[in-house]
């Protein structure tokens, strides 16, 4: 059982790295397309604008990873919450 779950585990850490990975890729390719299209656009504020539009992607992969690579609550730790809880009420 102890090797199926460290299977499991890496399989879970592969696709978070792949994931990762992948997001990486695309925003530096992103990023490589926006320095493209601000030579093309030679305008005053596309330059601010594509910046911003990179580092809203950016937040947006941080906050995606943090969503999913946080570790649930350790099984123990939630039943002796609950436990606690129902003397307090049992107490009262």
């Amino acid at each position: 059982m102890t090797q199926e779950s460290g299977r499991c585990r890496s399989l879970d850490g592969q696709a978070l790295l792949l994931a990762a990975g992948l997001a990486d890729l695309a925003v530096s390719t992103l990023g490589s397309a926006l320095g493209t299209v601000r030579g093309l656009l030679r305008r005053s504020d596309a330059a601010e604008l594509a910046s911003e539009a990179e580092h809203d992607l950016m937040a947006r992969g941080r906050l995606l990873l943090d969503r999913y690579a946080a570790a649930p609550p350790a099984h123990l730790e939630v039943l002796a919450r609950h436990a606690l809880a129902r003397r307090a009420v049992d107490d009262v």
